[in-house]
């Protein structure tokens, strides 16, 4: 048995040394051309992304039985391919535009996705033997999302990883809601809709920020009168103001990915036994925890 948890270990290990190299270094790497030429011989559009996704980070499935078996272990339950309409359709999407705007070194505007490029798509899963399978996800077709850069790097963004994360987090969420972090207002949006939320209270300490989704989203929100933005430090106002606002549900999204996302976490966690009336969930828990 332990000898089994070793190679799950090694296995994810090395799943996730190959992905973060792809992801961070090549991530369009597979194109369009080069998926038509696989379905030519017959074949579907996922079953070619997924052989030259494997080629691409390196592995020869077809000589290499560890390879091979890693393979079959990890990439039909990793890799999906996603619908734009799907995503497009998303109320966020469907009623609220994105200007093209700068504000400090604050940059609003839109990103895209390539054809076949490869990005997270979702929280890891736990198989039940216990593998940690990351989500990858890719369109056939261009996908245009918001994002906003800080100093010419994507800092947050609007991609269909967003979206699926914080369903669980929306479906929940009622009455007080406070919210750590504010991005692009996605969470608040998609929360100040129910008519079960009474109001929404967003902790944000970047003012470019602040002043980006002021002037130019929030305007947009149908019901943008039940949501507050407080500048401010999220773990001050934790330690110093959220026991009493008596806030029913708390949403924290501060990080931009697992790998700076543990500490911050933690750190949050500890607040929970402060306010034990009030519902506590994080994005990406199921990934941060992971590697806990």
């Amino acid at each position: 048995m332990e000898q089994q948890q070793d190679k799950i270990y090694e296995e994810d290990s090395k799943i996730l040394a190959l992905l973060s190299h792809y992801l961070n270094h090549a991530p369009d790497f597979i194109s369009r051309e080069d998926i038509e030429e696989i379905v030519r011989y017959g074949v579907t559009p996922e079953y070619a992304f997924s052989v030259t996704f494997a080629a691409a980070l390196g592995l020869d499935i077809t000589d290499n039985p560890a390879d091979a078996e890693l393979y079959a272990n990890y990439f039909q339950q990793m890799l999906h391919m996603l619908d734009v309409n799907k995503y497009y359709s998303n109320p966020y999407y469907t009623n609220i535009k994105i200007p093209e705007i700068k504000a400090g070194s604050s940059e609003l505007k839109y990103e895209s996705y390539k054809p076949y490029e490869a990005f997270v798509c979702n929280d890891m899963i736990t198989t039940p033997e216990g593998r940690h399978i990351p989500q990858i996800g890719f369109f056939e077709t261009e996908f245009r999302f918001p994002a906003v850069l800080e100093n010419g790097r994507i800092w947050m963004t609007i991609t269909p990883n967003e979206v699926e994360t914080m369903k669980e987090a929306v479906a929940k969420a009622s009455g007080k809601v406070l919210v750590y972090g504010l991005g692009l207002g996605y969470y608040a949006y998609m929360v100040s809709e129910k008519a079960e939320v009474a109001e929404v209270t967003i902790v944000e300490s970047n003012e470019d920020v602040i002043q980006l989704f002021s002037k130019h989203i929030m305007p947009q929100f149908a019901h943008g009168h039940k949501i507050t933005v407080i500048k401010a430090d999220a773990f001050e106002y934790a330690q110093e103001r959220m026991p009493a606002g008596n806030y029913d549900f708390v949403f924290t999204d501060l990080w931009h990915d697992v790998s700076d996302g543990i500490g911050m976490y933690l750190r949050m966690k500890a607040y929970e036994e402060q306010n034990p009336s009030t519902q506590f969930m994080y994005w990406i828990e199921q990934s941060l925890l992971c590697y806990l």
